[in-house]
């Protein structure tokens, strides 16, 4: 991986930082921050580099995701990665920056480089590392990844949640659009978008929050609005909206107001569709 931008010496070695944003399964690329397919995701990546043989080597790497957070020893080398459990972790950032002030030389050894360990200025290290954690934050305040879209019309009131339809047209693509909306301290929040387009058909696990954004694969369902509609009607509505970070607005739907308003959804959605094929 290329080395980030955002960077801070440290003598022997070079903190860099830059932000990474993981399309779930994008089609046709290899989704933005260099990968195709795998889980939606997106964080701070925090990577240490030194110079090895004349060339710029990225040494460690710490992928501080929103969910599969893990870290590579020796990325250019034996790319050893290991998974960090959030509960135990919790703030991947954080975590990182303690690993590096204690653990830096025991790791860049395990990478298999050894002779840079040695050369660390431990100081030097402890005090530039203030300023990689203090712009590995800011970067993550201000670079986040979030997509806004129309409420729709019309919207299909449901208790707690809402259903907002409209036929949506993004060149090339297209096609019906269902917002699952709530409002959040007095403010109407998206909490799901799902794009039943003709090419890349995908959904978005809390569009303002954490924008986990998968596609969904057409050689499996032939038609995705059907598909989409289906999860409402099999109950997974709730689930899918504690996945995306609004728990308490998932333990509160009236479950049986909401599959009666699935009726009108269905119903209204597949009429606007034919009204107005895109």
């Amino acid at each position: 991986m290329d080395i980030g931008k955002t960077r801070i010496e440290a003598g022997a070695v070079t903190f860099a930082i830059h932000h990474r944003y993981l399309d779930g399964g994008a089609p046709h690329s290899q989704g933005a921050g260099g990968r195709g397919g795998g889980n939606a995701t997106q964080g701070v990546c925090i990577q240490v580099a030194g110079n090895i043989d004349d060339k710029e080597t990225e040494l460690l790497r710490f992928d501080c995701f929103d969910s599969d957070a893990h870290y590579h020893y020796g990325p250019e080398n034996k790319n050893e990665r290991i998974m960090l459990d959030p509960t135990v972790t919790r703030n991947p950032i954080a975590w990182t920056i303690k690993q590096l002030k204690i653990k830096l030389p025991d790791m860049l050894e395990r990478a298999g480089y050894k002779d840079l360990a040695n050369q660390l200025d431990y100081n030097l290290v402890a005090q530039k590392l203030r300023e990689v954690e203090a712009a590995a934050r800011e970067m993550d305040a201000k670079e986040r990844n979030y997509t806004r879209h129309n409420r729709g019309d019309p919207v299909i009131e449901a208790g707690n949640i809402r259903f907002g339809l409209e036929m949506r047209t993004v060149e090339p693509d297209g096609g019906p659009a269902i917002h699952v909306l709530a409002d959040v301290a007095d403010q109407e929040i998206e909490l799901l978008a799902f794009d039943c387009f003709r090419i890349n058909p995908h959904y978005h696990y809390g569009p303002r929050y954490k924008n986990e954004r998968i596609f969904i694969d057409t050689t499996l369902v032939a038609d995705s609005l059907d598909w989409v509609l289906a999860q409402f009607k099999d109950g997974n509505l709730p689930a899918m909206i504690e996945r995306a970070g609004y728990p308490t607005l998932a333990i509160g739907l009236d479950r049986a107001l909401v599959a009666r308003k699935v009726i009108e959804v269905e119903s209204t959605i597949k009429a606007m569709t034919q009204d107005d094929p895109r």
